[in-house]
């Protein structure tokens, strides 16, 4: 059975800091793969703000390009919306079978973990492998027996300050991998910031 690690996020832009948590735990935790899984429009994000689902799935696949440890996944663009997790879950366990998912998730969602649709189920059948933020409490599902804390290396990057560059008409090289540059500034992703 294949163990893998299901990393969700907006990657609006994927940056660095993403590919470095990804790449951490392909390398350190207990799995063969890291799914990067994209998430779809989130009903609480302003459209305005949010890049076109298959442009954030296409910047993931460039960032990630020969790493056979990584794989972007574009599983949630055709369920149901609001995707939950644990419907996600759900689904990847039917079309999956012989694959075991654990969760890949910052301390900050960890403490708020309890207030997620069917939690309980979430933790009882699937690990979840938590990458530790400065300054957050992990709340008391940290000492939860199917919860595991990494230190992995972070960067206080974010994909706002990304867009707020871009809008800025301001350089994201080193934010974001090479090849994501590239098509950000050359393409028509985020044109709306990039006409600002």
């Amino acid at each position: 059975m294949k163990k893998i690690g299901l990393f969700f996020g907006s990657f609006n832009p994927v940056h660095v800091g993403h590919m470095i948590i990804a790449e951490f735990m392909a390398q350190h935790a207990d799995v063969d793969k890291v799914w990067m899984i994209v998430s779809p429009q989130n009903p609480h994000k302003k459209k305005s703000s949010l890049a076109k689902d298959y442009d954030r799935l296409h910047m993931v696949k460039m960032a990630i390009g020969e790493n056979h440890l990584l794989e972007a996944s574009d599983i949630e663009f055709n369920l149901p919306q609001p995707s939950y997790t644990i419907d996600t879950l759900t689904y990847l366990k039917e079309k999956y079978p012989d694959k075991i998912f654990s969760l890949i998730m910052g301390g900050d969602n960890l403490a708020t973990l309890h207030k997620w649709k069917n939690y309980e189920l979430i933790l009882e059948h699937h690990q979840i492998l938590v990458y530790k933020r400065p300054s957050y409490e992990l709340g008391t599902l940290q000492h939860h027996p199917n919860v595991q804390m990494f230190e992995a290396p972070l960067l206080s990057i974010s994909a706002s300050y990304i867009r707020k560059q871009l809008l800025q008409k301001q350089s994201i090289r080193y934010l974001v991998p090479e090849p994501v540059r590239e098509a950000i500034e050359t393409g028509n992703i985020y044109r709306k910031l990039l006409q600002g």
